[in-house]
């Protein structure tokens, strides 16, 4: 008997993460720039990290209640008030999971029977879509356009929608497009749901990282408030990727459910990291300032680059990630990237990997210092100039 005969029909139809090729060339090569990682670069800062030991020392290392340390949960809803003016429950509305990923899983399993569709808009995150075909669901993925800065339009939405429809991802801000979606965007695809029984799974893993502004979650808008599981986590906004900290706040009937699959398949989120946790929520809001700033600052540098070399480029409101077009260039952009990568030892990832609208362009991500950005952008020129002659 050959084993892949048991495996789940829909496990081996998944393709792999288009990310990873690159990883693994980058891996053989001495002296590259990696401007491929989505992780910020800074550690994390020593008061979250000192909670996290502190909590070793003292031998906290029991098993938490399934929905998190109430103490956690408190914070995070102090915190959800503070920043965004959002109000949950830390008793019902709020769960700790492992890392945000973990939360759109479980808001997918929660929400899908077999045949339902998720509406997902692209370029986006690539987990989405797996996702949904291991919940049984079926992604339709909206491309979303430059023109329109990468939002998802009321017309796009209501040309998507059909009677199977269950649920709505909104990746604002958006991983790899650096797209935003504003308190009017969002009142204007409230009116398209109107009176429909969709769910929005808003993912604001990069929340605290808006510029020129502040991030507005569909949470806010009052028609989309009941209907909205907000997903989010500590990996960008303190630099805390390894934690694998995340969490979720929604209506009480969905976090009821959540709680259940989570409390079977997971049990609790790692307790050393829930106290680290609980030190960024409480103290690390200047953090957030000071990183923030800094990816600004190389968000602007990138982008006046790019154009500087000739390369088309979209201004990214959020995240920390440029979009440039490459069509110019004449190749796709797993062939730009898998070039750039060999003759002059850079990496970032082709747009194809992020869905429908991804082609003609790739992903560069400015959590890398500007040394490394500058250095980049100049064997950037030498590659445009080498594809020139």
């Amino acid at each position: 008997m050959e084993f892949r005969e048991l495996i789940a029909e829909k496990v081996t139809a998944l393709k792999p993460s288009g990310i990873r090729k690159f990883f693994d060339l980058l891996e053989t090569m001495e002296d590259a720039i990696s401007l491929g990682v989505g992780e910020p670069d800074f550690p994390t800062p020593w008061h979250i990290r000192d909670a996290g030991v502190y909590s070793l020392e003292k031998g906290f290392t029991k098993y938490t209640p399934n929905a998190g340390m109430m103490s956690l949960r408190k914070e995070i809803a102090a915190y959800m008030l503070r920043r965004f003016g959002l109000t949950y429950d830390p008793n019902g509305q709020i769960i700790v999971t492992v890392g945000g990923s973990e939360g759109i899983d479980l808001s997918l399993r929660m929400l899908l029977e077999p045949g339902d569709e998720v509406i997902i808009p692209t370029p986006s995150f690539v987990c989405y879509g797996p996702l949904t075909v291991m919940a049984g669901g079926k992604p339709v993925y909206v491309e979303t356009k430059q023109e329109d800065d990468f939002k998802l339009t009321p017309a796009q939405l209501e040309a998507a929608l059909t009677e199977k429809t269950k649920a709505l991802v909104l990746p604002y801000p958006c991983n790899p497009t650096g797209g935003i979606m504003g308190k009017k965007d969002l009142e204007a695809l409230a009116e398209v749901l109107k009176g429909r029984s969709i769910a929005v799974i808003s993912d604001e893993i990069y929340a605290e990282l808006t510029y020129g502004g502040k991030h507005v979650s569909p949470a806010s808008i009052p028609s989309l408030y009941d209907r909205t599981i907000v997903v989010n986590g500590f990996s960008k906004a303190y630099a805390m990727t390894g934690w694998r900290m995340g969490y979720l706040c929604a209506p009480r009937d969905a976090i009821a459910q959540m709680v259940k699959i989570h409390q079977f398949g997971i049990m609790s989120a790692p307790t050393t990291s829930q106290y680290a946790a609980i030190e960024a929520m409480r103290s690390g809001d200047r953090d957030i300032m000071t990183m923030r700033a800094e990816y600004d600052r190389r968000r602007r540098f990138l982008v006046h680059a790019l154009r500087e070399a000739g390369l088309e480029c979209y201004e990214p409101r959020g995240a920390f990630y440029v979009f440039p077009c490459i069509r110019s260039t004449g190749l796709s952009s797993e062939e730009f990237c898998e070039r750039f990568l060999r003759s002059q030892r850079v990496a970032v990832i082709p747009g194809s990997a992020f869905g429908p609208g991804g082609e003609g362009f790739v992903r560069m991500c400015y959590a890398a210092s500007m040394e490394d950005l500058a250095e980049a952008m100049r064997r950037l020129k030498a590659f445009l100039d080498e594809l020139k002659g």
